[in-house]
């Protein structure tokens, strides 16, 4: 196998476990509840790339490469792979698995995946950036798939670690409307989908032949509870046996209840703020009266610093979060390949936004609507509320409209905002993924700029980013993606904020390995021994 990505950890990065002692009663082993946080918007795996999505399909699907809880790579659907030149990757698939259905995984199966992931009609973020590197897809035989790129792209198979294998006989015409019905939904993974109940639950049964170690549980419900109260009460009653997100205001009375077990690791999720930087024009900037003004000042990179430095990350970290966040300077924590040690989180002045802010002539400032979600990432509305603040005592009169998360992500797509807080999980452990999603020029041929709703645009750094995705030496490539960190921050194309602390509560008698990707995947929670 080659090809991986090196990930280094730094201590800050480290796993961080606190488990207290036992006084629950003993767990059903055959059926687990889980709370999750987010909605889930589709059940298709390539309609929308969002990690509330992957994560459920990740127990449906299966990938050509998986991922363990440091996102280190390792065989899944492929046993092995290797580049048979710089522009040509051979996969060696997996022989006797079976989709839910019993029909044979093969090579053709990988094909029309790779056909269909990018083109998903009305996708909001598509599974594009990682697939437009490949310029053709080669069936060898049934157990063997190799893949032209347009050019060497040492990222191949990490790539390739976020795309969701479907079954060509199931998904050949099928819409995402099939696939949220279940009447679609074929994959290779470890359960099956027996119900999705859109913002309320989803039901999965063991798949009794799945090919790699089964998973302990017979039946798992994923409740969907966005409200950060709900998911805790219904822990501490006993309706699910684990929750994601622990809700920093409950982390400390969780930690002290002898009956739970709490897991947390710093995460790969970096909070920010995408700027409408591009049009002369933005639709919720406005003078200080609220009336809509013709030029946008969000385009001078001096007013994208005043906001930066109006924003006081260290107060937003220990008030806001309570302590269960990082302080962001950049799109990854330190020791995540690609990133770099110039780049450090903007240090609170606001003065020095004001002076910013005047020399950019807007000395008396301007009036800004902030649009977030309200149930997506930890906190969102209330650190946005609290940025809103902020920004208003540098002169900028800011105020904040809230929206569930599908409705947020739709609008956004539709580049209808300003300014937004928005979070990003890197799927490849590594730069290139918020490089080329959210920074890169955006063209929808090339795959780029999915996510980049702000519309940042920068030559020099697409001219970095491009050179370094062509680049097989791993040290030479690592100092190129943090070379386009440096020009797309310094740009302030996004506005960093935090990162945050990824947490789980559960039963004493469970136990899981925390992941910087966030994933909660019941197939990888284990019964105490």
């Amino acid at each position: 196998m080659s090809g991986s990505i090196r990930l280094r950890r730094t201590a800050g990065a480290a796993v961080i476990a606190a488990a207290v002692a036992f006084g629950a009663g003993p767990l059903n082993a055959a059926e687990l509840s889980m709370g999750l946080a987010a909605e889930v918007t589709s059940i298709d795996p390539h309609y929308h790339n969002l990690s509330p999505n992957s994560n459920i399909a990740k127990h449906i699907f299966g990938t050509l490469v998986d991922q363990d809880e440091k996102q280190r790579l390792k065989p899944g659907l492929a046993e092995s792979w290797k580049p048979l030149e710089d522009s040509t990757w051979e996969f060696k698939l997996r022989k006797g698995v079976k989709f839910h259905d019993g029909s044979d995984f093969t090579a053709e199966d990988v094909a029309f995946t790779v056909k269909r992931a990018p083109n998903v009609p009305n996708s909001p973020s598509s599974y594009s950036i990682y697939l437009a590197s490949i310029a053709e897809t080669i069936v060898v035989d049934p157990y063997t798939v190799r893949f032209k790129t347009k050019g060497p792209y040492p990222l191949l198979p990490t790539d390739i670690s976020n795309i969701f294998i479907v079954s060509h006989k199931a998904g050949a015409n099928a819409t995402t409307a099939d696939y949220d019905s279940g009447k679609a939904t074929i994959g290779t993974g470890p359960f099956k989908l027996v119900e999705f109940k859109r913002g309320d639950r989803i039901v999965l049964q063991r798949n009794e032949s799945y090919w790699g170690p089964k998973p302990a549980w017979d039946k798992v419900t994923m409740r969907l509870l966005s409200n950060d109260s709900s998911r805790v009460a219904a822990l501490l009653a006993g309706d699910v046996q684990m929750i994601e997100v622990v809700p920093t205001q409950d982390m400390a009375r969780i930690k002290a209840n002898k009956d739970l077990t709490v897991a947390r690791v710093v995460g790969n999720r970096i909070i920010y703020l995408h700027v409408d930087s591009n049009r002369d024009k933005s639709p919720f900037v406005t003078d200080k009266a609220g009336k809509p003004i013709d030029k946008n000042p969000l385009k001078d990179v001096r007013v994208r610093r005043a906001i930066s430095k109006a924003i006081n990350r260290k107060a937003i970290v220990e008030r806001v979060m309570e302590g269960e966040a990082l302080e962001a300077g950049q799109l990854l924590p330190d020791g995540f390949f690609g990133t770099s040690k110039k780049l450090k989180p903007d240090a609170f002045d606001l003065e020095g936004a004001k002076k910013l802010l005047a020399e950019a002539g807007w000395k008396d400032g301007f009036g800004l609507t902030i649009h977030t979600p309200n149930n997506r990432y930890i906190n969102d509305e209330k650190i946005t509320q609290t940025i809103a603040q902020m920004l208003t005592r540098a002169g900028i009169d800011s105020k904040v409209e809230a929206m569930p998360s599908n409705v947020f992500f739709s609008r956004g797509s539709k580049l209808e905002f300003s300014l937004m807080l928005v979070g990003w999980g890197s799927g490849t452990g590594e730069t290139s993924s918020p490089l080329k999603s959210l920074l890169a020029t955006y063209n929808k041929e090339k795959g780029w700029g999915p996510s980049n709703r702000g519309r940042y645009s920068n030559p020099k750094m697409d001219a970095v980013l491009e050179k370094a995705m062509a680049t097989v030496d791993d040290a030479a490539r690592e100092k190129l993606l943090a070379e386009a960190c440096e020009i797309a921050i310094g740009d302030l194309g996004i506005i960093p904020l935090h990162y945050q602390i990824n947490a789980w509560a559960m039963k004493k008698g469970l136990s899981y390995a925390p992941r910087t990707d966030e994933y909660t995947l019941a197939y990888e929670v284990k019964p105490a021994k």
